[in-house]
């Protein structure tokens, strides 16, 4: 199974409601957030680390992008929301084994804070891109 079915499949935790990226005030707060807590990582304009897809020295993969070049957009909200609170947790919202270098922020954001985050990344996301993630959270949601 690949990760992002492993993603889809393997979380079960409640899941927010959709996260909105048409809240103005909620992307305004998430891009503030984003750029102090996420952009080191993932860019300025979430572009991700280069090579994203080819393995580090260590094993791990580079950060990846959070335009619609990357794969933020296939996972549902649920996932999307666990991975930046709990960070990659193997056998949850990784493959077992599986190891990263994605930190848990659940200790230094708030929920309401990471769904900003979530919307501001989706704010940027064209209307085709954000119509198939959103076909995607609402399915697990019926789960």
């Amino acid at each position: 199974m690949g990760i992002a079915a492993f993603w889809y499949f393997a979380v079960r935790a409640p899941h927010p409601t959709l996260i909105d990226p048409t809240d103005e005030g909620l992307v305004v707060q998430g891009q503030a957030i984003y750029t102090n807590s996420c952009a080191a990582c993932h860019g300025a304009m979430l572009q991700g680390q280069p090579n994203w897809r080819e393995r580090l020295a260590n094993g791990r993969l580079p950060a990846p992008p959070h335009d619609k070049a990357g794969h933020t957009w296939h996972h549902p909200d649920a996932v999307l929301f666990d991975l930046v609170k709990n960070g990659l947790v193997a056998g949850r919202t990784a493959p077992p084994g599986y190891q990263s270098d994605m930190p848990a922020f659940g200790s230094m954001l708030t929920d309401e804070q990471i769904v900003a985050v979530l919307a501001y990344i989706k704010s940027t996301w064209p209307s085709d891109v954000l119509r198939m993630q959103k076909e995607v959270t609402e399915q697990q949601q019926r789960q």
